[in-house]
């Protein structure tokens, strides 16, 4: 089986057809080569050792579990923070190399929903929000409300995603037409 991450998620909800061009084709994105993308992995991965306790502090946090790797039986994912708060909650922290500019990004909350289907699979402890930090605007923090409705979107995008790959399934292209824009997949993409 197929063992799905976070990203394949983002990238199967933005167009499902994503999916299908890089893991049934097998046309890669080669999206890891850009600069950006990796000078914010080895500051993110710095950023984890730095100025968390205040952070945790603010959030109302009783214990908490750094850098967790977790799975179940068809979602893996790597969570900055796992925090269990003083109501008894558990909420996934995320740090981001980014600056906030007004906007909470679909992504953002789609990886921290992602991250709420682990934590309780994993846990058994409810989540019902969700934490994202952003380094490149000291430190910002922001709360992310998770809904049970959010999860249930997490649940049926595995299920969409598996069936592309498992049945060779081509999908129906995104409705929202400008991300065709700078798509990588956009030479090849039948629209």
């Amino acid at each position: 089986m197929f063992s799905i991450t976070p990203s394949h998620i983002i990238e199967y909800l933005y167009c499902a057809r994503y999916t299908f061009f890089e893991y049934v084709l097998a046309v890669p994105q080669n999206e890891d080569k850009y600069y950006k993308v990796q000078r914010g992995r080895t500051l993110h991965d710095e950023k984890l050792e730095r100025n968390k306790g205040y952070l945790r502090k603010r959030i109302g946090a009783v214990e908490k579990w750094e850098d967790q790797y977790l799975t179940n039986a068809t979602m893996r994912g790597r969570i900055d923070e796992v925090l269990k708060l003083e109501d008894g909650s558990f909420a996934p922290l995320d740090y981001k190399f980014a600056e906030y500019k007004d906007k909470l990004y679909d992504t953002y909350k789609q990886q921290l929903f992602c991250y709420a289907v682990l934590i309780e699979d994993n846990w058994g402890a409810k989540v019902n929000r969700g934490f994202i930090v952003y380094i490149r605007s000291k430190n910002k923090l922001l709360e992310v409300e998770i809904k049970q409705s959010d999860k249930e979107l997490i649940r049926e995008s595995i299920s969409g995603f598996l069936e592309i790959v498992e049945k060779n399934h081509f999908p129906k292209a995104t409705k929202y037409k400008r991300r065709c824009v700078n798509c990588t997949y956009r030479n090849i993409c039948t629209k």
